[in-house]
């Protein structure tokens, strides 16, 4: 196994998101909110937002809390900061069902497919995930290469291309 360079970055806390280019690394800790770590490899910009739960129905206060409000504000956010329209990938991870419950209250699987059909709806391929389980995760995104790193307890760091 090839071994995982640890990154030092900026803490993306709940209900926000950050964008960075080169060289920079984002990090967050999920339960079950969702981390979208969105890139254009291309110009090496990439953002990551730390997304709580599915649907904002019309609150507009922390557009990084809600899927709904979040996916397009993290893309206008990184459209600002190129200057330009970008070409974007996704990778996601979260949603773990952090309290045993299960069915249709299970906000981390809520979540999780809340994100994948928007991203769906807004046409950017998906190109991995970590999502699920009933363990929090720590999500590294190192924007030089466009890799995101996950980290579980008791676990071996993932890597995600």
């Amino acid at each position: 196994m090839e071994p995982v360079r640890q990154a030092f970055g900026r803490s993306v806390r709940m209900g926000e998101m950050q964008v960075g280019g080169n060289g920079d690394t984002l990090r967050t800790l999920l339960g079950s909110c969702i981390g979208l770590a969105l890139y254009d490899r291309r110009r090496k910009i990439g953002g990551l937002a730390h997304i709580v739960l599915p649907e904002s129905r019309g609150k507009t206060e922390r557009l990084g809390k809600y899927i709904d409000t979040a996916i397009p504000g993290l893309i206008a956010k990184m459209q600002t900061f190129a200057g330009e329209n970008l070409k974007l990938t996704a990778k996601i991870a979260g949603g773990a069902s952090m309290f045993s419950t299960s069915g249709v209250n299970n906000i981390g699987q809520q979540n999780i497919e809340a994100c994948q059909q928007l991203l769906t709806d807004f046409r950017i391929p998906l190109l991995a995930s970590h999502c699920g389980g009933e363990r929090g995760r720590r999500m590294s995104f190192d924007i030089e290469n466009g890799t995101v790193v996950i980290e579980v307890v008791g676990q071996y760091p993932t890597k995600l291309g």
